[in-house]
């Protein structure tokens, strides 16, 4: 497809992450729906068209590798899993309930699809640099692609994990920031100023590109010129976002970083996110 078919049928896909994670949190009345909404253009653009995955063999040796270092908002992971196959859709109606495999946080030990167990806030960019390292010293050609929230990057330990990926020229790693200035209890503004997350990756040595990440045309443009680059540089991809994207009420509203909607909310939000453009 050319990129214009491309964007809408991400856009689309985009709309059905974020109708299956509200369907989730609703049905287990627990969750994180606000950093779920936010990340959900990229995950329809990671799942449905960038990563060289299998969903039938989720072991395979040189599918790339994701980290979802902000695990807590694992049903927009889970979400995209479903509709790639990875387990039965129906599975979604068991987020959090006991032996479910789709736990509040991801864990590889049990969810098809999950390359890493997540959840402690600034450890998973670390474990990404690992698998790159990994990679690099295997000679293998997979990528290594991790999401992590602003608020996330108050841990010294993502800091360390940058110095350590531009020491050892991983450009076969992308890092993705979800900026939506909010944390769990108040804005980052107030809780520890994030400050220009751009230039900061850029001092550290990183290629770092800022963009929309609620513009599908520009996640598929940031995607394409990180693609298959190998200048020995980590690239870094700082998307602007909105907390709760797609549905009023959730939208920069710092209550919905980890709160289920009732039926009367649950069902607003479907509408509203059914007419997302």
């Amino acid at each position: 497809m050319n990129k214009k078919e491309k964007v809408v049928f991400l856009k689309e896909k985009a709309k059905e992450l974020r109708k299956t994670a509200l369907t989730m949190i609703h049905g287990a009345q627990s969750g994180h729906p606000g950093g779920s909404l936010s990340a959900a253009d990229f995950m329809a653009a990671l799942y449905f068209d960038e990563l060289n995955i299998r969903p039938e063999e989720p072991r395979w040796i040189d599918r790339d590798r994701f980290v979802l270092s902000k695990g807590h908002v694992c049903p927009i992971l889970y979400s995209a899993l479903a509709l790639r196959e990875y387990f039965p859709y129906e599975t979604i109606f068991t987020l959090r309930k006991q032996g479910s495999i789709l736990q509040g946080h991801p864990d590889m030990k049990v969810c098809p699809g999950v390359d890493i167990s997540t959840g402690s806030l600034g450890q998973g960019f670390s474990t990404a640099v690992g698998m790159a390292i990994a990679a690099k010293r295997d000679g293998r050609d997979y990528r290594v692609f991790c999401l992590v929230g602003d608020g996330e990057c108050d841990e010294g330990q993502i800091w360390e994990a940058v110095m350590t990926a531009v020491k050892y020229k991983l450009d076969n790693l992308i890092l993705i920031v979800d900026n939506n200035n909010l944390q769990n209890d108040n804005t980052c503004d107030v809780v520890m100023p994030t400050g220009d997350l751009k230039k900061k990756f850029e001092a550290f040595g990183c290629e770092a590109m800022g963009i929309d990440g609620h513009a599908m045309e520009e996640i598929v443009d940031a995607f394409d010129k990180v693609r298959n680059s190998k200048n020995g540089i980590p690239k870094v991809i700082v998307g602007k976002c909105v907390k709760g994207k797609g549905v009023s009420f959730m939208e920069n509203v710092v209550m919905w970083h980890g709160m289920a909607p009732n039926d009367e909310q649950f069902k607003q939000a479907l509408t509203e996110v059914e007419a997302m453009v």
